[in-house]
C-alpha cells in the first residue's frame, strides 16, 4: 500500500476542491493515482448528488454578466440548499465561472450550457462534483440571454438578484444604461411597454379589476369597464418604458432616455430574483 503523503492530500484537495480527509481516503483507496482517486471522489459526488435528487435547492446566487465587446449578456442561478453554501467564496466564485462559460461558448440553452467543457469536464459534470464537495444538492437551474449593439448588467449586493437590460446604440453616457438597468432591478416591469405584455397577465389583470369592482357593488357590464379602465394604471406601474424613473419621477423612463438622445431606445431586458 502507497504511502499517502499529506502533500499528495493536499494536492488532490487543491485539484479537486473536496474535503482534507475524503481527499486521503480516495488516494488511499486507489493506492496514491491521482486520476484514479479523482475519479474515486466524482463517483461520491455523483452518489451525494442522487442521494440528495429529492432535495430543494432554493437558495443561491444569480449572476449577470456581459461579454468583452459589451454586445451580448448572460443571466445564470446556481441552486443551493442553503444561504450559507451560497455566500460560500467559492460556490460564487463557480456561479461567476460558468456566467463565464455561458458568455464563452455563446450558450443559447441551458443544457447547451451543461454541455459545455469546464476544466476537464463538462459544468454539468462539476455541479455533480460540488455536490460532492460540498455535501449538499447543487442545481445549475437558469439561463437567460440578450444581445444588443449595448448591453449592461446588474447584480444586487448578496447575489440574490441581477438584471440585464439591451439597448440599440452603444455611444452613449454609461450612467443612463446603470440607471436603467437599476430600474429594472427595482421595479421588476413585466415587459417594455403595454404591446409587449402577454395576454395572459392582461385577462388576468382584468380578471382581477372585474372582481373588485363588482365587490365594490358595481354591475358586472360597468365593472368590466372599471377593470379595462385599471389596466391603463398598470401599463403606467409595470411595464419599463410607462414606468416612472426612480431618479426623477417627473419623467417616464421613455422620456428619461429620450432625453439623452432621441433616437436612443431599449431593445429588451431580463431579471431573476432569489428568495427577495
Amino acid at each position: 500500500m502507497a504511502e499517502i503523503k499529506a502533500a499528495d492530500v493536499a494536492k488532490l484537495r487543491k485539484m479537486t476542491g473536496a474535503g482534507m480527509m475524503d481527499c486521503k481516503a480516495a488516494l488511499a483507496e486507489s493506492n496514491g493515482d491521482f486520476d484514479e482517486a479523482i475519479d474515486i471522489l466524482r463517483k461520491k459526488g455523483q452518489k451525494v448528488a442522487a442521494k440528495r435528487a429529492d432535495r430543494d435547492a432554493t437558495e443561491g446566487a444569480v449572476i449577470a454578466k456581459v461579454s468583452a465587446d459589451g454586445k451580448n449578456g448572460v443571466l445564470i442561478v446556481l441552486n443551493s440548499e442553503t444561504d450559507f453554501v451560497a455566500k460560500n467564496d467559492d460556490f460564487v466564485k463557480f456561479a461567476h465561472d460558468i456566467a463565464n462559460t455561458a458568455l464563452a461558448v455563446n450558450a443559447d440553452s441551458l443544457e447547451s450550457l451543461k454541455a459545455a467543457a469546464y476544466k476537464n469536464d463538462t459544468i454539468e459534470d462539476e455541479v455533480t462534483n460540488q455536490t460532492g464537495v460540498i455535501g449538499e444538492k447543487i442545481d445549475l437551474s437558469v439561463l437567460l440571454t440578450i444581445k444588443g449593439e449595448k448591453v449592461i448588467a446588474y447584480i444586487h449586493p448578496g447575489n440574490k438578484l441581477a438584471a440585464l437590460v439591451a439597448f440599440n446604440k452603444a455611444d452613449f453616457d454609461e450612467q443612463v444604461a446603470k440607471d436603467v438597468v437599476m430600474q429594472v432591478a427595482a421595479m421588476n416591469p413585466v415587459s417594455l411597454d403595454e404591446n409587449d405584455v402577454p395576454q395572459e397577465i392582461i385577462d388576468k389583470e382584468i380578471e382581477i379589476g372585474t372582481e373588485l369592482a363588482i365587490n365594490e357593488g358595481k354591475p358586472r357590464d360597468m365593472a368590466e369597464k372599471i377593470a379595462k379602465g385599471r389596466l391603463q394604471k398598470f401599463f403606467k406601474e409595470s411595464t419599463l418604458y410607462n414606468q416612472q424613473f426612480v431618479k426623477d419621477n417627473k419623467l417616464t423612463i421613455k422620456e428619461y432616455i429620450k432625453s439623452i438622445d432621441k433616437n436612443l431606445e431599449i431593445t429588451g431586458f431580463r431579471r431573476f430574483t432569489l428568495n427577495v
